[in-house]
């Protein structure tokens, strides 16, 4: 992949992260309850959504530590080979994951393993 592409792509999927990640912080909430009287039902929801929220951050933080690990690779000159064989990841897994680190294959063996 042209390397320009590459950067292009990678830049638009941080940027696309970073968006997501803004998304799911805490808004200023101090942990504390908002209303003395408030139902039972109503904290159980309110722990349920910052849990949800936390795990869809850890995996941005994760997305984002791939890109950066994908723009050290553009950098180096080793961008589109598998970090685990050395063989060229196909343009087309690079323009569908930007921060792919292997292949298809490699990357179900590594998922199943």
């Amino acid at each position: 992949m042209d390397p320009e592409r590459a950067r292009e792509l990678l830049a638009r999927e941080r940027s696309r992260i970073e968006g997501a990640l803004a998304a799911v912080r805490p808004d200023g909430d101090d942990g504390e309850l908002a209303h003395v009287d408030q139902h039972v039902a109503d904290a159980g929801s309110e722990t349920f959504d910052a849990e949800r929220d936390e795990g869809l951050a850890d995996a941005l933080r994760a997305e984002l530590a791939a890109v950066e690990r994908a723009e050290a690779r553009l950098r180096e000159g080793t961008y589109g080979t598998s970090v685990e064989s050395g063989e060229p990841i196909p343009d087309a897994r690079l323009q569908a994951v930007p921060h792919a680190e292997r292949t298809v294959a490699e990357q179900q063996h590594y998922e199943r393993s």
